[in-house]
This record gives structure tokens, sequence and C-alpha cells, in this order.
């Protein structure tokens, strides 16, 4: 486990230039302790991530028998002209690991809401189409979707704030692609 705070620095020597300005303002070795300001919105954060989809997830369960996730894999298809995509996309699309999108695709499969046919040509592609079902099955479920976002979120913000959530969604997912890129996972 790993630790949020700890004791503050104590002031050093300036240290040489080969150091960066970032390394420069703690000890070799040290981490960089979140302050008071920062801990509480990392713990907000935190809190906001673990909570918000598991209350999503639990609506669309209750109203709708179906998940978050197979929510989100249905509405990026409904959103295509022809309710089909490679599956690397929707992966991209919905944030998820392939193999996380292969096993829900199954189960929207067996349950008549998506087929999966091959890509012609080399290489292991597979593109997912929604059904007909699958698509009533996602209209049927987006009102009661839209109005938990609306009031877990949207409606809790100005528009100013929701501005700024979205640049810091944007930011994070970004430093996040770009980490997974650097160590050769996607």
């Amino acid at each position: 486990m790993s630790r949020e705070r700890g004791p503050d620095p104590q002031p050093q020597e300036p240290d040489p230039p080969s150091r960066s300005k970032d390394q420069q303002s703690e000890p070799v070795g040290e981490p960089r302790w979140l302050t008071s300001e920062e801990r509480a919105a990392w713990l907000a954060v935190a809190g906001m991530i673990a909570r918000l989809p598991a209350a999503l997830d639990a609506q669309l369960r209750r109203e709708a028998g179906i998940s978050l996730f197979e929510y989100m894999v249905m509405a990026v298809l409904s959103e295509q002209p022809d309710w089909s995509m490679q599956m690397s996309q929707i992966a991209r699309d919905a944030s998820a690991s392939l193999s996380r999108l292969s096993h829900n695709a199954r189960r929207l499969e067996q349950q008549g809401y998506l087929e999966r046919t091959r890509c012609p040509g080399p290489g292991r592609r597979t593109n997912a189409t929604l059904t007909q079902a699958g698509y009533e099955k996602v209209a049927q479920a987006a009102p009661g979707h839209v109005a938990a976002v609306r009031h877990l979120l949207i409606d809790l913000v100005t528009s100013e704030q929701l501005g700024s959530v979205r640049a810091v969604a944007q930011a994070v997912l970004a430093q996040i692609d770009s980490a997974h890129a650097c160590a050769g996972e996607g």
C-alpha cells in the first residue's frame, strides 16, 4: 500500500544544475508527497471514479438488465451509421481491454444484442455489429441512463465547472494513454 502523504521535506541547499526543477524541490529518493489540498482533491476524485460507475451500473442493471459496460458498448455501436465497428476500436472508445470487451461481447451475442464477424484480410480483426434487438435495448435503456448521469453529475455543476471536469478528464486520459504507449501496452 502506498502512502499518499508523508512528512514535509526538509529544506536543502540548491541542487546541482543537472537535476530538474521538480527534482530540486525534494530530497533524492523522496516521493513528492501530496499537500493537504492535493490530497483532498485526490480523495474526492478517487471516490468519484469508484462510486459513479458503480451507481450508473446499478441503475442500468435495475432498470434495463444490462451493465454499464454493456450499455457503453451498445451505445458506441448505435452511434455508427451501420451499427458496426472493429472490436479494437470499440475497446478504445469504451476505455477497456480487448479481453474484457471480448468476454462482454460474447454475453451480448448470446442475448441477441450483438453479432461478431471476422474482418477479411490478414490478422485477427473482428467487427461487432449491433442487432435490431441490441439497438432497441440501448434505446430503451438510454432515457434512464441519461437521467442518472444528469442527476449524479451534469446537473450538479455549472457549465464552466463541467468544462473543467472535461478538461481534467481529457488531460488524465491523455497522460494514461501516453504512459501506456511508452510502456508498449497500447
